[in-house]
């Protein structure tokens, strides 16, 4: 195209990705970072040739279809895609692309620091001293937590982030565990001396603590059903920072509640931004964590996305395929 491609932007981006975009594109930014509605997304996809999206967009089946005809790409600033009905995007002929591979080493630090902190009742600890800004003093008995040397943990998704996780986790002496729908390669299992379970409910009955980090798709929609969340144990803890739509939230509740679970560490929940009030209770009882979606909050990390959502346009405008873009049958 001789002239600059209108993209629209519906959040607030790093600055560094602002300017690239100015100075490349007829950009549309969101300063005030308020999140659009259905119809301000509706008139974005009528009047762009790229939207930019997040996951705090649901760009659906009605969205796509309000679509003008410039509108050639949706370029999610994200992992996932599961804000966009991809089938829908590309019945009208609009590429859809994602943002993979630079979120692997934060999301995984953000999951061990749940490992970390629910055992180890870190949030609890912090509180105590946050409310009161002392304590009693020092006690045998006080505050005790889980030791994390010697336990086992499963991993639900054994992919960058899952074995990111695993690398962390056995600095700490954690013996590593997954489940996956296949087997990772033998060099990689070897280097994690990580033991397969083909089977997700049997591994879930000998777990001390289980990480979530398979992908959200159709097929992992409540993968940890309230049907095998029953085979973790009472002493057992979950950690998600996938997407909340892969844990039965009311069902994880409701074992908590009843000492089947011990508690759960969350980077992501259903019904985001908005927590329920049967988790908020746990979360005030200490035996739950919850964090603000968090896992990709780096500066670093954030920049990449941009950068990638750049090359991502520039790809398709210069007449070539983008490098990530995604298709129905990827999903």
């Amino acid at each position: 195209m001789a002239d600059k491609p209108v993209v629209i932007v519906t959040r607030k981006l790093p600055e560094a990705v602002e300017q690239r975009m100015v100075e490349l594109f007829d950009v549309r930014l969101n300063a005030e970072d308020r999140p659009f509605t259905a119809d301000q997304l509706k008139a974005a996809v009528a009047e762009a040739d790229v939207l930019v999206p997040t996951v705090t967009d649901a760009i659906d089946a009605a969205v796509i279809a309000a679509a003008g005809p410039k509108l050639v790409m949706i370029a999610n600033f994200g992992n996932g895609v599961d804000n966009i009905d991809v089938s829908a995007a590309t019945e009208r002929r609009i590429v859809v692309t994602n943002t993979p591979g630079v979120l692997t080493e934060d999301t995984a630090d953000i999951t061990m620091a749940l490992i970390l902190a629910v055992p180890r009742r870190l949030m609890e600890g912090a509180k105590v001293m946050m409310d009161h800004g002392e304590w009693p003093g020092w006690s045998p008995t006080w505050m005790l937590g889980r030791r994390l040397a010697g336990k086992k943990l499963g991993i639900v998704g054994m992919g960058r982030i899952g074995q990111a996780v695993a690398r962390r986790a056995r600095v700490f002496g954690l013996s590593i565990n997954y489940h996956n729908r296949r087997p990772v390669d033998a060099a990689t299992e070897s280097e994690l001396a990580a033991t397969y379970w083909d089977s997700l409910e049997e591994m879930l009955t000998f777990m001390d603590i289980v990480s979530v980090n398979a992908p959200h798709t159709p097929a992992t929609y409540h993968l940890l059903s309230a049907e095998r969340l029953r085979f973790m144990q009472p002493g057992s803890y979950l950690v998600n920072t996938s997407r909340g739509s892969v844990v039965d939230q009311k069902a994880l509740i409701r074992l908590i509640e009843e000492g089947r679970i011990a508690g759960a560490g969350l980077d992501v929940f259903e019904g985001e931004p908005v927590l329920e009030p049967g988790l908020h209770k746990l979360v005030r009882e200490g035996r739950v964590v919850v964090l603000p979606h968090m896992g990709s909050a780096t500066i670093e990390g954030r920049i990449q996305m941009g950068e990638k959502v750049i090359i991502n346009i520039r790809t398709l405008f210069d007449g070539h395929r983008p490098p990530n873009r995604v298709l129905p049958g990827m999903l």
